[in-house]
């Protein structure tokens, strides 16, 4: 089969690799429709380490091709998605509800990040098959007349963007500020505005974003290219801040905006993938006596979460099929890379097909 595999830093290429076996609690699924993240970059980048000849990806939508010996409940021929999150479903950490921390059967089963297994320690999605590790913790059904692009965002982008905004425990009549309108600050945007957000306050400066940030209900848009967004989000909420902030890009200068502008006893909900040290400022910090939280967050994953999220999108709560901008065939993977890694011609989300 064609598989995007990493090379080394700075070079994911696109190669041979035999079809995946599957164990008895396995699945293998034929891929439809995949994308590429932003986590791919930090990986093609170096930033990420990941071991050479990895297949990459971790948002698949496909169809079952192969069930293990011992899957019940699922049936060849069955269109499925399964989050880039993949539990086992049965560890300590899952079993605590800390799906994205499960770190298997051995020892006290907690890992961090372990929960993340396509792209990082086993193959990834962007192949024409892909072997699902734990079927029946992680396979989700498509429901009938939703479309691959309509769900392609619920493997990551639409579970960590939501995320977001659920760890900030945000209430109805908050305001909220979005640090980044990329697909995920975009999806916690919306996440914010589902959860009863009333002022939503997204800092972004490229417009096709600006306008797609509206769209997904900020109501009201910083342009951090031409002013301060830290002055003029204090200036918006009459120097009172916000109830919660979300980092939605993972560089340390967004993160310091989004520590400024909480107000005492606010919430700092983290999303980014950080590959610096990050600093706490003492005015910013309050000392450390502000009353203020900081939460960080992986991409939810399992099949009820993945669930879940198809009803929003099938329900039209959200429609994240918008978030798709270009079209891609899986032989021209490395041009797709390179399109997205420079963020050239307006790009939010590659769909990417074999």
């Amino acid at each position: 089969m064609k598989a995007a595999i990493f090379i080394e830093p700075g070079r994911i290429i696109l190669g041979e690799k035999p079809i995946p076996d599957i164990g008895p609690l396995d699945a293998l699924i034929r891929i439809t429709t995949t994308t590429i993240c932003g986590t791919d970059i930090h990986i093609l980048k170096g930033e990420y380490p990941v071991e050479s000849g990895l297949t990459i990806g971790h948002e698949p939508v496909g169809i079952i091709e192969k069930l293990g010996s011992s899957v019940e409940g699922f049936s060849e021929g069955q269109r499925v998605i399964a989050g880039a999150i993949t539990p086992t479903g049965t560890s300590y950490a899952s079993m605590c509800g800390f799906h994205s921390q499960c770190g298997g059967h051995a020892g006290h089963g907690w890992k961090a990040m372990g929960g993340w297994r396509f792209g990082n320690t086993i193959d990834g999605a962007q192949a024409e098959y892909l072997r699902v590790p734990d079927a029946m913790a992680n396979l989700a059904p498509v429901p009938d007349g939703l479309t691959d692009e309509q769900v392609l965002m619920c493997p990551d982008i639409l579970s960590t963007g939501f995320s977001g905004a659920e760890s900030g425990k945000i209430r109805i009549g908050d305001t909220v500020a979005v640090f980044a309108q990329g697909p995920i600050g975009l999806c916690a945007t919306a996440g914010a505005k589902m959860m009863g957000a009333t002022t939503i306050i997204a800092v972004e400066s490229i417009p096709e974003r600006m306008a797609m940030a509206r769209s997904m209900g900020a109501d009201h848009i910083v342009d951090f290219s031409k002013v301060d967004p830290v002055d003029e989000i204090m200036r918006i909420t009459g120097g009172r801040g916000v109830d919660v902030s979300i980092e939605a890009l993972g560089k340390s200068e967004t993160f310091e905006g989004a520590l400024r502008v909480l107000r005492p006893g606010g919430t700092l909900s983290s999303l980014g993938v950080y590959s610096e040290d990050l600093t706490l400022p003492l005015d910013a910090f309050s000392a450390g006596l502000g009353d203020n939280k900081i939460v960080t967050t992986l991409c939810p994953g399992g099949k009820e979460r993945m669930r879940r999220l198809m009803d929003v999108i099938g329900s039209g709560r959200v429609d994240a099929s918008g978030l798709v901008t270009h079209h891609f065939a899986l032989d021209d993977i490395e041009a797709a890379y390179e399109l997205f890694a420079n963020q050239r011609d307006g790009v939010l989300k590659i769909a990417v097909q074999p």
